[in-house]
């Protein structure tokens, strides 16, 4: 009888188990893992209710005084956001409203400096996009993080985030990614895979949205193999130890 309880805890625990690369492990090729297309880097394209942030240059000294009385170097730099509206226009001082929904960063750029170079023949224009975020939700380090470079890799995003924890399930990670003012696309993919470098999952573009749920049965994994030793023994030591104390089992 205590045998057969001591090989059924056995059992119960060895079929818990813990994580293994296969479960968790990055890049891999393998059967069972999904393999992903290849596909041409889009850069991100503005979007209703973006903001954008910009610094005019001019050597007009006149000009850069009446934007900026405090301002002694020949350029002036705003400090204000301002947000592009339902109609895909932004207002900007000096400027009629300015069509740059669906444009990149760049095009946007270049749109800004031809107008203002209508009022000041040698303007040139810096302009970024200014709620240049991503957010992540469930089993990683949930937040609202800032994209630092143009093409960041979902797994340098993860990185920033502390990485997905192992009982993130990692074979169902969803992006959901605004299209302005259409439906959000959700995105779902296995992580796991090698094939998802240059994939459409690849890179995290601006108000990106990462979750990452919790994989079904994590309750009843531990997180390394030493977990998992320490937990054979330490269930084992508690077994024997109540069996001795009952006198009246009949082994």
């Amino acid at each position: 009888m205590r045998n057969r309880i001591l090989y059924l805890l056995l059992t119960a625990l060895v079929l818990t188990g813990c994580y293994s690369n296969r479960q968790i492990g990055l890049l891999q090729e393998r059967d069972g893992i999904p393999t992903y297309d290849s596909v041409p880097y889009e850069p991100y394209r503005l979007h209703v209710n973006d903001e954008i942030v910009y610094r005019l240059i001019t050597m007009d000294e006149t000009i850069s005084k009446a934007m900026n009385p405090n301002q002694n170097q020949g350029y002036t730099q705003y400090a204000n956001s301002y947000r592009i509206y339902a109609d895909g226009t932004v207002d900007l001082p000096f400027l009629p409203p300015i069509h740059l929904e669906g444009l990149t960063e760049r095009e946007a750029q270049d749109t800004l400096a031809y107008y203002f170079r209508q009022i000041i023949p040698d303007a040139d224009v810096k302009m970024a996009l200014y709620n240049k975020n991503f957010t992540v939700l469930g089993d990683l380090g949930s937040g609202v993080y800032k994209i630092y470079k143009e093409r960041m890799t979902i797994f340098q995003a993860l990185a920033m985030t502390g990485d997905v924890a192992n009982s993130g399930d990692r074979k169902h990670v969803r992006i959901v990614r605004p299209n302005g003012n259409e439906e959000p696309e959700v995105l779902e993919f296995d992580i796991r895979a090698k094939t998802i470098i240059d994939s459409k999952y690849y890179y995290v573009y601006p108000n990106d949205l990462i979750y990452v749920s919790r994989e079904p049965g994590a309750f009843y994994k531990v997180p390394s193999y030493s977990g998992f030793i320490s937990l054979v023994t330490s269930s084992l030591a508690l077994l024997i130890s109540v069996l001795n104390y009952i006198p009246n089992v009949n082994f």
